[in-house]
């Protein structure tokens, strides 16, 4: 069949950021090219680190008469399988600063929390995880088996997120989480100058090339904003960034129009429940109120489907595992390109070479395994 299909893919809305400046700067007032430089140079050093590959859609840029679709394999980052492993676990790291008695503490929706777990594991550390009831009991197990106590908590993720500050701060715990707020900036900081070690090996891996579009997952902005922050600090040139979100949770979208933090009402959990978020960060938020050209929210429905074509290779020559928040990268491009008034605005043509990340593998491997059965 013919992949790329307009009438098999779906997307459910696009708009353009008025308020587009993207100023490196600027950017770089937000983390820092010391943050960002501490980070790789701290990281790179880790027992069994290694740059993720960087493979090529070939197939599919051929397709969509595209010069090269690159995606960033992160379902190969150390065992956690997840570009989340470069955040919590080197947060953990600058925070506890080698002080055995500090307990960390987070609430996660799964793949935060494993590199948190995992990290507290590699430096001795106890954990306390929080998470809420809607998390798989899979993801439960995996971050237990970091050696973390994980506690399940009544209602979604802001309920785990609030437990989590209130034990917290009744047991002196050290809270190491993805998301800021007032008064909690700096392990936020930490986080997303971990995730843009991503951007320093893809500069590394794509030599000359130029990147000129790049398609960013939001749940609540940390790793579009990093991948932003990267890109001031590593790229020449400056690419097109495109958010994508789900339709049910586009809360950076709805943020982008008013020019404002906007807090969204999540009626329906979306099956890309990392990016399942109400509320953007107040971190990323400050780097991508001004740099992301455009925002594209997606519905659940091409999920599976794009799970099971990344899996069997008809996108490239390379069979890739791509979990259900990579999925969201290749469908937003596929419909972006398939829909004449959007492509035209993005100005994707045979000259483009857009980057895609494909954030995580099987980390719920039951999630996975019932998508590609479907």
């Amino acid at each position: 069949m013919n992949i790329s299909n307009g009438k098999l893919w779906k997307y459910s809305s696009f708009i353009q950021n008025k308020n587009f400046s993207f100023n490196k700067n600027e950017i770089l007032e937000n983390i820092t090219k010391e943050q960002i430089d501490d980070a790789y140079l701290t990281i790179s050093k880790w027992k069994s680190y290694n740059p993720t590959p960087l493979l090529i859609l070939n197939k599919l840029s051929k397709e969509l008469n595209l010069n090269k679709i690159y995606y960033k394999d992160e379902s190969k980052r150390f065992d956690l399988k997840s570009f989340k492993a470069l955040g919590g676990a080197y947060a953990v790291e600058k925070i506890t600063k080698g002080n055995k008695d500090i307990t960390v503490s987070t609430a996660t929706a799964g793949n935060h929390g494993r590199s948190v777990a995992w990290g507290a594991q590699r430096l001795g550390l106890n954990c306390k995880i929080f998470i809420s009831e809607f998390v798989s009991d899979a993801r439960g197990k995996a971050m237990e088996a970091f050696g973390a106590d994980v506690v399940k908590v009544k209602g979604n993720y802001e309920n785990s997120l609030l437990e989590c500050i209130k034990q917290s701060t009744d047991n002196n715990w050290q809270i190491v989480q993805d998301v800021a707020w007032k008064d909690y900036k700096l392990v936020p900081t930490l986080t997303m100058a971990g995730y843009s070690v991503m951007m320093k090996e893809i500069v590394d891996q794509i030599k000359n090339d130029k990147i000129t579009h790049i398609f960013l997952q939001a749940g609540v902005g940390g790793m579009a904003g990093a991948m932003v922050a990267g890109a001031a600090r590593y790229l020449e040139n400056i690419p097109k960034i495109i958010i994508v979100e789900p339709d049910s949770a586009a809360c950076v979208m709805e943020s982008i129009k008013t020019g404002k933090i906007e807090k969204i009402n999540i009626i329906r959990e979306s099956l890309m429940g990392g990016m399942s978020c109400g509320e953007p960060s107040l971190v990323p938020w400050e780097i991508l109120k001004k740099s992301v050209n455009n925002c594209i929210s997606l519905p659940d429905d091409d999920i599976g489907k794009a799970m099971k074509l990344l899996a069997n290779g008809s996108f490239g020559n390379d069979k890739i595992v791509a979990g259900e928040n990579s999925a969201p990268g290749v469908i937003s491009l596929i419909a972006s390109c398939n829909e004449e008034t959007i492509k035209n605005k993005l100005n994707l043509n045979s000259s483009s070479n857009v980057l895609l990340i494909g954030c995580e593998g099987d980390t719920d491997q039951e999630m996975y395994k019932k998508l590609l059965d479907e």
